[in-house]
């Protein structure tokens, strides 16, 4: 039995290291594009509209009330 919880006990750690493993995937292409103001600009944009894409989206599909 107690190899049963130890191994259930790994899970979160895989979790964790997996979700950040992505996310440094994900990021560290972008980092070179920080580095010139026009460029980050954009990328800042892009990620603010990609938040409010999704936000939008999501509202709508749930049916929420926008004020």
């Amino acid at each position: 039995m107690q190899e049963f919880f130890d191994n259930v006990s790994r899970y979160p750690r895989y979790l964790i290291s997996f979700t950040l493993g992505i996310l440094y995937g994900v990021v560290e292409p972008l980092l070179p594009l920080l580095k010139r103001p026009s460029t980050a600009i954009a990328l800042v944009g892009a990620v603010i509209a990609g938040f409010l894409f999704i936000s939008f989206t999501l509202r709508a599909m749930l049916g929420l009330a926008g004020s």
